[in-house]
């Protein structure tokens, strides 16, 4: 059986999504802002957090002076692409199409969605036309 790809639970995402924003920070730094009324155990379990974070390999921490910094290893584009793969990969026999085909239609998506995606759509069938040119001899 293939191992499945790890993956982020909802309090460890909240951490990720506060270093997305601080780029790099310390334990207290991410206790103040995911608990801005924090206790002792506030940090205790941001501490927890981001060592569970850190063994998965979505942050990684940094000694500078007498604290440890942490920084996200991971995007929130890729968080996203992985979340979305194993979504497709469980329930669509790894297809993306009846995945966003889902989303597009139980959704209403606004004029400027439809248009960022028949862009993003034209991008793809331009990088495939231009990848399958033959060679000329």
């Amino acid at each position: 059986m293939a191992r499945k790809s790890q993956d982020v639970t909802q309090a460890e995402q909240a951490v990720l999504e506060a270093l997305w924003v601080m780029e790099t920070a310390t334990i207290r730094q991410l206790t103040d802002e995911l608990y801005p009324s924090g206790t002792a155990s506030s940090f205790s379990s941001v501490q927890k957090l981001l060592e569970r974070l850190e063994s998965k390999g979505f942050v990684k921490r940094k000694r500078s002076c007498s604290v440890y910094l942490f920084r996200a290893l991971v995007d929130r584009q890729d968080l996203i692409g992985s979340r979305l793969k194993a979504v497709a990969d469980s329930l669509c026999d790894g297809s993306m199409t009846p995945l966003l085909q889902h989303m597009v239609e139980a959704r209403h998506l606004a004029p400027e969605d439809r248009t960022s995606l028949q862009e993003l759509i034209d991008q793809w069938d331009e990088g495939a036309k231009t990848r399958k040119k033959p060679r000329s001899s």
